[in-house]
């Protein structure tokens, strides 16, 4: 049993050193940054109404959502899924070392606005970080499948747009209320002196926010559509592909 598990963790291993030899650094990068600015850029509030709620994430999740989409697409959901994972844990490590930053003591000028938005709050780490990684993996396996149903041309721009606008709607929304439900229902009424969200509000708040995220999405994919198109012609990630394929076999 004991070979067996070290043997499953040495392929899997193995398979997600590959990948990150595959996948083109750039978008990688991309990646990681838009997810570790999400957690900070969502410390500002951009517009709050009874029926929508914007920060300063709805900026920048587009791309987040953009590289996932990009990447399921060319290498498959399991690729994509481990990406977003290695992204989650990056961003944790940034957000605890901008803790640790806040927490040391300091004799110059007053860094109360540094330590606020740098030291964060750990429910909304922790809401964000599986709200995040939920509707990833929910993205990625959506936009797999509808991939797959386009049989006769699943490269054509009808079939990038069905998957990703479909995918990226479920995705945002379920990432949105996972969120709201996790930080508004459960800890802010213990933590924040009652303030409290209902679920209906929660379930608002996230369809209208994932309604404008879907927006940013219907603007930039043509962008993302290129990028596989170019990554299909110079068979960019071949390396990777054939162990998968090998590995099916």
């Amino acid at each position: 049993m004991r070979v067996k598990i070290r043997a499953r963790l040495h392929s899997e291993l193995s398979e997600f050193k590959i990948l990150l030899r595959s996948i083109p650094a750039t978008v990688v990068s991309l990646f990681v940054v838009s997810v570790v600015c999400m957690n900070l850029l969502a410390n500002k509030t951009l517009l709050q109404l009874d029926w929508i709620a914007l920060d300063g994430g709805i900026l920048i999740s587009w791309l987040s959502f953009m590289c996932m989409d990009i990447i399921t697409k060319h290498f498959g959901p399991k690729a994509s899924n481990s990406i977003t994972v290695l992204a989650a844990m990056i961003n944790l490590l940034t957000c605890l070392i901008f803790f640790v930053a806040s927490v040391i003591p300091s004799s110059a000028d007053n860094y109360s606005a540094f330590d606020g938005i740098f030291g964060g709050t750990w429910f909304i780490l922790l809401g964000s970080t599986i709200a995040f990684l939920a509707s990833a993996v929910i993205n990625n396996t959506l936009n797999w499948m509808i991939g797959k149903s386009f049989r006769g041309n699943p490269d054509g721009r009808l079939a990038y747009a069905a998957r990703t606008y479909i995918s990226t709607f479920v995705g945002q929304f379920l990432d949105n209320f996972i969120f709201s439900v996790i930080v508004f229902v459960c800890f802010a009424p213990i933590f924040w002196n009652g303030f409290h969200w209902t679920v209906l509000q929660c379930a608002m708040c996230a369809l209208t926010g994932a309604i404008a995220e879907l927006i940013m999405e219907i603007a930039f994919s043509p962008i993302g559509y290129r990028i596989t198109r170019k990554w299909q012609a110079e068979s960019v990630g071949a390396e990777y592909l054939n162990y998968i394929k090998g590995n099916e076999k």
